[in-house]
C-alpha cells in the first residue's frame, strides 16, 4: 500500500521485506535521511552515484559529437565524419579481440589440467608440447620456483626502468627531458614453461636445453612526458615460443658453467595491450605495422642468429666466439617449380574460374626471400637459387609458403615445413613435397654445404660453381665472418668532442651496419656480421668507421680477403691499423672464412621426381594414423663440426724446488722433510704421479697424456701434497690456462706454488695435434720409446675419434618387439657407452668418442651392439691397421655386424700424434732438398722428459755444424741419426730416422765429437759441454 507524505516516519527494519545482508548494498533506513521533495524516499549515496554515472555517459556521448560539430563548422564532408567513425570502429574491434584474447589464454593457463583433458577426448585442438611430443617434460618445479622469484624480478624490473632506462632515455632527446615510468608492476600472472625438451649428445662440452615459454601477463608499465601532458603505456601482454638455453662451455671449476646462452630459434607471437597516447597503435593498419617493429627490435637481439649472452665466470675465453658463433653449415635452396595449385581468381562475380598468379616464400629463421610472380599459372616454373645459413642444429626449419598475388590480399595456396636436420643427415634433397592447407606440391632441390677451413678446396669449388651455375652471378664459393670487437684512439670531432662512432662493412655491394656508441673514440661494440663470398680470391673487405651521422669519416681500412687464404685456419685476430685517420687509431677485429663444399660423395640415393606423401613436412601439425617414410639411407655420417678437432695434451711433471718441510719428529722438536707427490687435474681426468721419499727438491720425470678440445675457460689444475699415514698435506698448488697451451703449442716453465711460503714445480706442456698421415708413424714410435720413463705409462702414438651415428635391421626381441639398443666402443682397456634408443631396430645415438693409440699396428676398436634385457645383438672389429692403409687414415661408410643381421654406420679417424719438440717435425721433412738444408731445420728439444733441461744427467741440443753427415750419398745411401748421450750412464744411444736409396746398412757408433768452446753459451747456465753431441 502506498504511503502519502504526511504519514509519518518510515516504518522499522522489521516491517520491512527481507533485504540482502550486506549493509553496503542497502542501507538501514532507521539511518536514511529524507529527502522532502522525493515523497519521502532515502536520498542516500547510490542515487548520487546514479546520477553522476548518468552525467558521465552524457559526456561521453556529447564528446563523441563534439568532432561532428567541428567538422560541420568548418565546412568538411560528412566523408570525414564516416572515415573518423570506421577508425574508431575498427580500433575498438582490434581492442576487443586483444581483451578476448587475453581473457582466454588467462583461463586455458588457470585450468590447464581440465581443458586438456577436454581437449585430449573431445576435439582435435592442438595439444601442448609436453603431451604432443614424449621427449618433452613438463616443468612444474620449475614454474613453482618462478612464481616464488617473480615479486622479487618486479622489483628489479622497477629499478632497473627508472635508474637506467628513464635517465638514457631523457638524455636521447631534449624534448624527453621530464619522461618518468608512473608505474612499473609485472603483476600477479608469472611466466609459465609449458614443457622442456633436453637435446643429449649434441657436443659433451655444451648442454642444450628447449623451454616452451607462455606469458599471459597483467603487467602495467605507464609512462609520461610532463611538459606535453603526455601520457602512455602497456596494460596486459602474451608471449609464446620456443626459448633455446645452452649451458657452455662446461668446465671443472665452479659454478661447472662457464656461461648462459639464450634466444628464440623462431619468432615468438607477441601481443601487447596499449594505455593512453599509445592506444593509437590499435588502429587497423598501425596494429600490425607497430607490431611487425616491435618483433623486429626483439629479433635484433633475441632471435637467431642473434642471442643474449651471460657469462658467468671471469675472463671467459672467446667470448666472442660463444656470443656469435660459426654456422653450423649453408643449405642452398633450388626453389624449382610447383604443380597441382588451387585456383583463386574469379571473373563474372565467381561464374568464370580463372586461375592463380604463385609467387612463394621462403623462410629458415630471420633470413626471408620472395620469388617473382608467374602470372596465370597453375604449374609455374620458378628455377631461383637462395642460400641460407644454419645456426643450429636440430631445431630450425625451411619453410615455403606459396600465395596467389591480388591487388588486395594475396591468398593462400599452402605451405610446407621441413626440419634442417634432415637435409643435414642426407646431404642432397631433391623431392616434391605436398603443400599443407591447400592443394598442390613444390619442387626442391636441397643442398648441406659444410664449412671447411682448407684453402685448397676453393678452386674446385670455383670450378664446381662455375659449371653448374648459368647465371650472371655464380653460387657462394665462401662465407666470411667479421667480429668487430673495439677501436682504440679515434680523431675527436671539432671542438674536441667525442665522437659517436659506428662502423660500415662492405664487400661488393653488400654493405651491413654496426650500432652507434655514443660520445667515446675509444668504443666497443662487439658485434658480428656475416658474408656470402663469390671469389675470395679477387674480393676485398672495404671497413669505414664514421660518426652517427655518416658525414664524418673517423678511419678506414681496405683488406683484401686473398690475405686470409695464406692465414692459420683462414683466421686472422689482430689490430689493423686505420687510414685518413690518427696516429695511433686502430681497429681490433677477427675475420674467420670458411670454404663451402658439397661432399658429392654422399648422394648414393636416387630421388624418383613426382613421387607425392615421401615426407610428412607439417611437424606442427601431427595426426593419428598419418604415416611418416624414411629419409633415404645416407651412405655416409654427418658428424658435427667439432668432431675430430681434438688435441692430446703431454704433460711432462719434471721437478720441484724448495718445498716446504710438513714431516715431524718426537712431537715437533726435530723437523724432518717432505714426500711429495703431485695430482693433476683437466677435462674431467685426474692423474696422480709417484711418491718422492724425503726430499723437498724431488724429481718425478713423468709423463700424463689426455685428450682436450679447444673450450674456453679450461685449466690444468696442480696441487702438490706430502704423503702421510693419516691424511696427506698439502704443499701448493698452481694453475695453468690450457688455451696458453693450445695457442703457442708448448710451455716450459717453472710455476710458483700458490697458497703455500716456498716451492715452485717444473713443468714441460705439450700440444699434439693429430695428422691424417701414416707417414710419420715409425719415426713417432721410436722416440716415443727413447722418451719414455720407468715411472711412466706407454706413451701413445695416434688418436682415434670415431662417430657411432646410427644402425639398421638389428634383431628384433622375442616375438615382434624391437630392442632397446646400445653400442660400446672399446680398445684396450678404456670403454664408451653410448645412450639407449627406446623400442626400434634401427637406433639413431649420433655420439662420438675418442682413444688414445699406443701401438696403430695391433690394436683393434671393438664394438658390440647389445639390448637392454636383451643381450648381444651384434658386434664388430675394426682393425686399426685398416685405417693406416685407408685414404686420409678414415674409414666412413656401413659395417655389417658378426651376427648376419644389422649393420651401423659409423667413422673411424686415426691422427698421428707428431711432436714439434722431439725431433719427429724436423725430421720428417724430404730429403730431396740440398745438404745445406740441414743446417736451417728447427731447434730440436733438449731431451727426453725424463731428463730436465736443468738436470745434468742429459745435455742435447742439435746444431748442425759442417760434419761428414753433410756428405754426398755413397753407394748404400744416407742414414740420418738422433743421438741421445746419457752422461750418468756414459753411453749413446742411437735412433736410427730416415734413410735415403739405402739397402741393408749398419752404422756402429764409435765416438761423439765434442763441440767447440765458443758454442757452450747455447747451453743451460749448469750445463755441461761434454753433454752436446
Amino acid at each position: 500500500m502506498e504511503r502519502s507524505p504526511g504519514e509519518g516516519p518510515s516504518p522499522s527494519p522489521m516491517d520491512q521485506p527481507s533485504a540482502p545482508s550486506d549493509p553496503t548494498d542497502q542501507p538501514p533506513a532507521a539511518h536514511a535521511k529524507l529527502d522532502p521533495g522525493s515523497g519521502g524516499q532515502p536520498a542516500g549515496p547510490g542515487a548520487a552515484g546514479e546520477a553522476l554515472a548518468v552525467l558521465t555517459s552524457f559526456g561521453r556521448r556529447l564528446l563523441v559529437l563534439i568532432p561532428v560539430y567541428l567538422a560541420g563548422a568548418v565546412g568538411l564532408s560528412v566523408g570525414f565524419v564516416l572515415f573518423g567513425l570506421a577508425l574508431y570502429l575498427g580500433w575498438r574491434r582490434v581492442r576487443d579481440e586483444k581483451e578476448r584474447s587475453l581473457r582466454a589464454a588467462r583461463q586455458l593457463l588457470d585450468d590447464e589440467e581440465q581443458l586438456t583433458a577436454k581437449t585430449l577426448y573431445m576435439s582435435h585442438r592442438e595439444l601442448p608440447a609436453w603431451v604432443s611430443f614424449p621427449d618433452v617434460e613438463k616443468a612444474e618445479w620449475l614454474n613453482k620456483i618462478v612464481a616464488q622469484v617473480w615479486p622479487f624480478l618486479g622489483q628489479y624490473m622497477e629499478k632497473l626502468l627508472a635508474e637506467t632506462v628513464a635517465p638514457a632515455v631523457r638524455g636521447s632527446n631534449p624534448h624527453l627531458q621530464t619522461f618518468t615510468f608512473t608505474r612499473v608492476e609485472l603483476g600477479e600472472k608469472p611466466l609459465r614453461i609449458i614443457g622442456v625438451k633436453v637435446h643429449p649428445g649434441q657436443r659433451k662440452e655444451q648442454i642444450l636445453l628447449d623451454l616452451n615459454i607462455s606469458y599471459v601477463g597483467d603487467v602495467q608499465i605507464d609512462v609520461e612526458v610532463k611538459k606535453y601532458f603526455c601520457k602512455a603505456g602497456v596494460k596486459g601482454m602474451q608471449l609464446h615460443g620456443v626459448l633455446r638455453v645452452i649451458l657452455e662451455p662446461l668446465i671443472g671449476d665452479l659454478p661447472i658453467v662457464g656461461a648462459v646462452s639464450m634466444f628464440f630459434i623462431r619468432r615468438p607471437t607477441l601481443d601487447i595491450n596499449w594505455t593512453g597516447m599509445t592506444n593509437l597503435l590499435d588502429i587497423p593498419g598501425l596494429s600490425s605495422l607497430s607490431d611487425t617493429m616491435i618483433m623486429d627490435s626483439i629479433a635484433a637481439f633475441l632471435v637467431l642468429p642473434n642471442r643474449l649472452l651471460v657469462p658467468l665466470v671471469p675472463d671467459l675465453q672467446d667470448v666472442a666466439q660463444l656470443r656469435s658463433p660459426l654456422p653450423r653449415g649453408i643449405i642452398r635452396i633450388h626453389l624449382l617449380a610447383a604443380r597441382g595449385l588451387s585456383s583463386k581468381d574469379k571473373y563474372v562475380k565467381g561464374l568464370i574460374e580463372g586461375k592463380s598468379d604463385p609467387y612463394a616464400l621462403v623462410r629458415l629463421g630471420t633470413q626471408t626471400f620472395c620469388s617473382r610472380v608467374i602470372d596465370e599459372e597453375l604449374n609455374p616454373q620458378w628455377g631461383e637459387t637462395y642460400e641460407v645459413m644454419v645456426h643450429e642444429v636440430p631445431g630450425q626449419e625451411i619453410e615455403v609458403e606459396v600465395f596467389d598475388k591480388d591487388p588486395d590480399k594475396d591468398d593462400f595456396l599452402g605451405r610446407m615445413k621441413l626440419d634442417v636436420g634432415k637435409v643435414l643427415q642426407a646431404g642432397v634433397l631433391d623431392d616434391w613435397f605436398p603443400l599443407q592447407g591447400g592443394q598442390g606440391q613444390v619442387h626442391l632441390r636441397l643442398e648441406w654445404l659444410s664449412l671447411l677451413s682448407d684453402a685448397e678446396k676453393l678452386e674446385q669449388v670455383l670450378q664446381w660453381n662455375r659449371g653448374v651455375s648459368s647465371r650472371p652471378e655464380p653460387p657462394s664459393a665462401a662465407i666470411l665472418v667479421v667480429y668487430l670487437d673495439r677501436a682504440q684512439d679515434l680523431p675527436l670531432k671539432k671542438g674536441n668532442k667525442e665522437p659517436n662512432p659506428m662502423v660500415q662493412l662492405s664487400i661488393q655491394d653488400v654493405t651491413q651496419e654496426s650500432k652507434a656508441v655514443y660520445s667515446t673514440n675509444c668504443p666497443v661494440w662487439e658485434e658480428a656480421f656475416r658474408f656470402f663470398l663469390q671469389d675470395p680470391q679477387s674480393q676485398e673487405l672495404d671497413v669505414q668507421v664514421k660518426d652517427d651521422s655518416r658525414a664524418l669519416t673517423l678511419g678506414a681500412l681496405t683488406l683484401p680477403l686473398a690475405r686470409l687464404l695464406t692465414a692459420p685456419e683462414l683466421t686472422l685476430d689482430q689490430w689493423f691499423q686505420l687510414s685518413s685517420s690518427g696516429p695511433n687509431s686502430r681497429l681490433y677485429i677477427k675475420l674467420v672464412m670458411r670454404i663451402l663444399y658439397l661432399d658429392s660423395s654422399e648422394i648414393c640415393f636416387p630421388t624418383v621426381p613426382g613421387s607425392p606423401g615421401a615426407w610428412d613436412v607439417d611437424s606442427e601439425s601431427p595426426q593419428r594414423g598419418s604415416s611418416v617414410d624414411a629419409p633415404p639411407r645416407p651412405c655416409h655420417t654427418t658428424p658435427d663440426s667439432q668432431f675430430g678437432t681434438e688435441h692430446v695434451l703431454r704433460i711432462h711433471v719434471l721437478e720441484a724446488q724448495d718445498l716446504i718441510a710438513k714431516d715431524r719428529f718426537l712431537g715437533g722438536l726435530v723437523k724432518g722433510k717432505s714426500d711429495p707427490y703431485v695430482k693433476l687435474k683437466l677435462a674431467g681426468r685426474s692423474f696422480r704421479s709417484h711418491v718422492v721419499r724425503e726430499d723437498l727438491n724431488p724429481r718425478w720425470n713423468e709423463v700424463f697424456e689426455v685428450i682436450v678440445t679447444s673450450v674456453p675457460g679450461q685449466e690444468l689444475e696442480v696441487e702438490v701434497f706430502d704423503k702421510d699415514l693419516d691424511k696427506d698435506d698439502f704443499l701448493g698448488r698452481c694453475k695453468v690456462s690450457l688455451t696458453t697451451v693450445l695457442n703457442s703449442g708448448f710451455l716450459d716453465e717453472w710455476l710458483t706454488l700458490e697458497d703455500v711460503p716456498s716451492g715452485r714445480l717444473h713443468l714441460r706442456l705439450e700440444r699434439l695435434t693429430p695428422r691424417p698421415t701414416a707417414a710419420e708413424l715409425e719415426e713417432v714410435l721410436q722416440v716415443n720409446s727413447l722418451i719414455q720413463t720407468q715411472k711412466s705409462a706407454e706413451l701413445a702414438a695416434a688418436l682415434l675419434s670415431v662417430y657411432m651415428e646410427r644402425a639398421e635391421d638389428l634383431p628384433l626381441r622375442k616375438g615382434t618387439k624391437p630392442p632397446n639398443p646400445y653400442a660400446t666402443l672399446t680398445v684396450g682397456d678404456t670403454s664408451h657407452k653410448t645412450k639407449t634408443v627406446s623400442q626400434t631396430s634401427a637406433p639413431v645415438w649420433d655420439e662420438s668418442a675418442s682413444f688414445l693409440i699406443r701401438k696403430p699396428h695391433i690394436e683393434s676398436l671393438e664394438l658390440q651392439v647389445r639390448g637392454e634385457g636383451t643381450g648381444l645383438l651384434g658386434s664388430l672389429s675394426l682393425p686399426l691397421s685398416e685405417l693406416l692403409v685407408a685414404d686420409q687414415l678414415c674409414l666412413d661408410r656401413w659395417f655389417t655386424l658378426s651376427s648376419g643381421q644389422g649393420q651401423v654406420l659409423l667413422r673411424a679417424q686415426l691422427g698421428i700424434l707428431v711432436s714439434q719438440h722431439s725431433g719427429v717435425e724436423a725430421h720428417s721433412h724430404s730429403y730431396s732438398h740440398s745438404s745445406s738444408s740441414l743446417s736451417e731445420e728447427p731447434e730440436l728439444w733438449g731431451g727426453p722428459p725424463h731428463i730436465t733441461s736443468s738436470a745434468p744427467e742429459l745435455r742435447q741440443r742439435l746444431t748442425h755444424v759442417d760434419s761428414p753427415l753433410e756428405a754426398p750419398a755413397g753407394p748404400l745411401g744416407q742414414v740420418k741419426l738422433t743421438v741421445w748421450y746419457y752422461s750418468e750412464e756414459r753411453k749413446l744411444g742411437p735412433s736410427t730416422e730416415r734413410t735415403r736409396s739405402s739397402r741393408s746398412l749398419c752404422v756402429p757408433v764409435a765416438a761423439a765429437r765434442q763441440e767447440p768452446r765458443h758454442q757452450e753459451e747455447d747451453l743451460p747456465e749448469e750445463a755441461d759441454p761434454e753433454s752436446r753431441i
